[in-house]
């Protein structure tokens, strides 16, 4: 079995996140990193590449599979900011359907513009971040 390939860098977050383009992409990654320091009150860690990660925890799959991997995390790809939920998107469908029922995968949710009103998108990360073990809020 592979060994699991993203995992946590030394890379500098704010630097990472001041290079990020177009203009647009870079303002929404700012927007929810400051989002997701609030809720989680950590500051965050490059995983891989391009993903902004905020805490982490141990998982195990039924299969055997396991590894490391943050509750919280988004990467500002060009045609969409896709947000990382490690919890279930099932648990989260009426905010999700505030936002305009965006397109998911299995623990992503993928937004071409971050929203105005960013509290449905508070509401489900609070929610997973409380569900993953790893604390309480940050407060903000």
């Amino acid at each position: 079995m592979a060994g699991q390939k993203t995992l946590p860098t030394t890379a500098d977050p704010d630097a990472f996140l001041a290079a990020v383009t177009p203009d647009r992409r870079r303002e929404d990654a700012r927007r929810i990193d400051a989002l997701l320091r609030a809720i989680t009150g950590q500051t965050p860690v490059i995983w891989g590449p391009s993903m902004v990660g905020y805490g982490q925890i141990d998982y195990r799959y039924a299969s055997g599979r396991s590894g490391i991997w943050p509750p919280l995390a988004f990467a500002p790809r060009r045609a969409a900011l896709v947000l990382s939920l490690m919890d279930d998107l099932r648990n989260h469908q009426a905010s999700l359907a505030a936002l305009g029922s965006p397109r998911t995968g299995v623990g992503c949710i993928y937004l071409p513009r971050l929203p105005e009103d960013l509290a449905p998108l508070r509401t489900m990360c609070e929610t997973a971040w409380l569900r993953s073990g790893v604390g309480g809020t940050g407060g903000g």
